[in-house]
């Protein structure tokens, strides 16, 4: 049997903030105390606050490290490992990998190694040297060629927790704007003007030709196997009621308050990135995280593309939102996602629930992870 005790520390519970201790055997929270305990075996937080483990539902981070240079493909065990490592160090305890199935440049490291980032993703996690907990979000680009027969091999994995749908076509959802769209993909792939004019009717074309037809197919597997759906990118009412008839469960980065409101009131836990937090905005002109927290439609907080944004955020959203305290900023990157992921053993600092938990210091300039512990190991 393994003990630790960690005491003056403001710890986070889910409805309130407590100055005390929490007591934890075998990697499980055993007690929640109000009192500071003295056992020279306790680690003294210093007043510091302890948080849950963060829990990331939508990250692609991972193909950054895949591939950290154009054409420089890195080891994928060692890229593993490089992703892991920032996650943990940025306080995130459960990850669910977010792997693009599809891509709007077949060149991509999406579709090149795409086995590759689930096979090393797989080997690593069996390998036990992973600080973090790894499972698989399979994103659905409706609009691949090959997205079903991808889709079929994939979703056997038993990492995988959730499906998201996807339709990245320019002219809706994200890309309303088309000179956004231009702006984003023309400097991505460094395409000249009249390849981008082609790029644009292609897109265009295998929406007609694919959309609807993977999406109905996408639907149907994930019923049978019981997979969580997610909807991407909403924009409309339309959008949001055909998510309700699919049997989604969370809206990941809706552009409009109109289909962030309509998927809140109807049950649909609201996703929104962290990056569009702490900037303010989101980067491709659409609704600001930040407004739809202040009108109570924002449920969970995803670092996205930076990891180290996840804590940043929470903390902004405490600081700026008149309704939002510490505890409800918390439970967005903690209890509210774990929850959408079925997760139900961890994301909040009670007795019975893992020991996956953060140690953070407020500074006014930024705050900082000091510890991070994952069934009471520490590993960051």
């Amino acid at each position: 049997m393994t003990e630790t005790v960690f005491t003056n520390a403001r710890v986070v519970l889910a409805d309130r903030v407590i100055n005390g201790s929490v007591l934890i055997r075998d990697g499980i929270i055993i007690d929640v105390s109000e009192c500071d305990i003295a056992a020279s075996s306790a680690l003294n937080f210093n007043g510091d606050l302890l948080i849950p483990g963060m829990v990331e539902l939508h990250t692609d981070a991972l193909e950054g490290h895949m591939t950290p240079r154009p054409g420089a493909d890195w080891p994928a065990v060692a890229a593993v490992v490089a992703h892991d490592n920032q996650l943990a160090g940025a306080g995130i305890t459960t990850v669910l990998d977010a792997i693009a199935l599809g891509a709007v440049m077949t060149t991509s490291v999406r579709v090149k190694r795409l086995s590759e980032m689930v096979e090393s993703l797989s080997t690593a996690r069996e390998a036990g040297i992973l600080r973090a907990d790894h499972l698989l979000h399979l994103r659905c680009e409706v609009s691949y060629e090959h997205l079903p027969e991808v889709f079929e091999v994939l979703s056997q994995h038993t990492m995988v927790r959730l499906a998201s749908l996807m339709d990245h076509t320019p002219g809706q959802r994200q890309f309303v704007n088309p000179d956004k769209y231009r702006q984003y993909y023309q400097g991505k792939f460094k395409l000249s003007d009249a390849d981008m004019e082609t790029f644009i009717d292609e897109r265009r074309r295998d929406q007609v030709l694919y959309g609807e037809k993977h999406r109905r197919i996408i639907v149907d597997m994930c019923k049978n196997r019981g997979i969580s759906l997610a909807s991407h990118d909403d924009a409309t009412e339309a959008h949001v009621d055909e998510a309700l008839a699919d049997g989604v469960i969370i809206a990941e980065f809706p552009t409009t308050f109109e289909a962030a409101k309509a998927s809140h009131e109807n049950g649909i836990k609201v996703m929104m990135g962290a990056p569009n937090v702490v900037r303010g905005g989101s980067h491709s002109g659409n609704i600001s995280a930040r407004d739809l927290a202040d009108a109570g439609v924002l449920d969970i907080i995803s670092s996205d593309y930076v990891p180290s944004s996840l804590l940043h955020a929470a903390m902004i959203l405490e600081d700026v939102i008149e309704d939002i305290d510490l505890p409800t900023a918390i439970r967005a990157v903690t209890k509210n996602p774990a929850e959408g992921a079925g997760l139900m053993d961890r994301g909040e600092i009670t007795p019975g629930r893992r020991a996956d938990l953060v140690r953070v210091h407020r500074s006014p300039h930024h705050p900082v992870v000091r510890g991070v512990w994952r069934e009471g190991e520490r590993v960051a």
